[in-house]
């Protein structure tokens, strides 16, 4: 108990028992990580750091920080990170593997049985939109507390709103978020972090630099490409990939971003996109899993295996990329401020998610504003698992259109 040494990793014997312990315990915590992605850092914390200790607190502490600047889900990341960090670049996928699958496979199936049903008609259904009203709501509460607590950050966070409301398309956001970035560097440039842990990982900073210009290389040249692809399936994958390369500050966020995609193209209708968006909040894992219940409403087992797919792309090639340099560059006072301002940006583009489409669907009487107070108090102020609250909401829908 007075030992001063530092955790220690225990190694394991051989690659392939590597990635086989990779992949059991990052399963079981893709079968019981309810929550969300901060609920997912603690269950993490648990199981990686205190319990296997398979990386020590400063690192772990420094692999989150990391995660959270990068665009994408912070979770998945850092549990590919550490994935990565275990077993090399296999083991990096395999944590990615066993964390989504579960909840890719349940969602897979909803869609499939929502396939069959009027989504505009069924109570149910509508219960869940009331949900995901409840559940942004909580999102923006938490978010706007942490990321936007001054005045300036305030203001960029609501003129981000107005602005992402008045001109709707993805070109705003991305806008938004470059203009945010260079008013926190001019704001908060001055910035200083305490000192922090080097993270070793097994990755060259050669391949690091491949993995990086491939993910600005997707970015850049998809959409340059896809109209020359007949079968639509180059556009369907620029879609998700675009959107999990743009979401800062956690996996709400990329709400607002695949509406723009799915719902204008006509890809899956406004009532199915929210009725999934609340189901996901049901099952365990990545939020960004609500992928594959959109390619299965769209395009069958196919869509729903490249849409997955798509989306986390960007993550892996960004954490892979990231790590060698992430030491030295989280040093940077400029990258601190524009981390900032990007931050604020994030909590007004899911202000105006909140609003639109997501109030304005939902909520359509007086009784749906009374049902989503009801689950913003048992979500809030409760605090009952999310997946009490989806069950309640659905349940709450039911009896309000039997009862109507």
């Amino acid at each position: 108990m007075g030992n001063d040494k530092k955790p220690i990793r225990h190694e394991p014997n051989s690659k392939i028992k590597a990635c086989v312990e990779v992949l059991a315990v990052s399963a079981k915590l893709g079968l019981t990580s309810f929550g969300g992605p901060i609920a997912h850092l603690g269950y993490f914390h648990e199981e990686y750091v205190r319990r296997r200790k398979w990386i020590d607190e400063r690192s772990y502490a420094d692999l989150v920080a990391l995660c959270q600047f990068l665009p994408g889900p912070a979770s998945s990341q850092v549990g590919i990170g550490i994935g990565v960090i275990r077993a090399g670049l296999i083991g990096g996928l395999i944590a990615w593997l066993g964390f989504t699958i579960p909840s890719v496979i349940a969602l897979v199936i909803f869609a499939f049985l929502l396939q069959g049903l009027d989504a505009g008609s069924a109570g149910w259904i509508h219960g869940l939109k009331i949900v995901a009203v409840a559940i942004v709501a909580q999102a923006i509460l938490g978010m706007g507390q942490k990321l936007t607590p001054d005045r300036n950050r305030a203001t960029l966070a609501i003129l981000t709103a107005a602005a992402t409301l008045m001109w709707q398309s993805a070109f705003t956001q991305i806008l938004s978020i470059a203009a945010a970035g260079i008013i926190g560097i001019i704001l908060y440039r001055k910035t200083t972090t305490a000192e922090t842990a080097n993270v070793t990982v097994p990755v060259s900073r050669k391949f690091a630099v491949i993995c990086l210009a491939a993910f600005f290389g997707l970015l850049i040249f998809l959409p340059i490409i896809k109209p020359f692809d007949p079968s639509g399936w180059l556009a369907f994958f620029d879609s998700f990939y675009r959107s999990g390369s743009l979401v800062f500050g956690g996996g709400h966020v990329v709400l607002p971003l695949l509406e723009r995609e799915l719902v204008p193209t006509g890809w899956i209708s406004q009532s199915d996109f929210l009725a999934g968006y609340g189901a996901v909040q049901a099952v365990p894992g990545p939020l960004f899993t609500f992928a594959a219940y959109l390619g299965a409403m769209t395009k069958g087992i196919t869509g729903a295996v490249i849409a997955t797919l798509a989306i986390f792309l960007p993550a892996f090639l960004l954490i892979v990329g990231a790590l060698p340099f992430w030491s030295s560059l989280r040093k940077n006072s400029k990258m601190q401020g524009a981390l900032i301002g990007i931050n604020a940006a994030v909590v007004g583009i899911l202000l105006a998610a909140f609003y639109n489409p997501l109030w304005t669907t939902s909520i359509l009487n007086p009784v749906d504003f009374a049902w989503a107070s009801i689950l913003f108090l048992m979500l809030v102020f409760w605090k009952l698992p999310p997946w009490i609250v989806v069950v309640a909401g659905a349940a709450g829908g039911t009896i309000m259109n039997l009862l109507s």
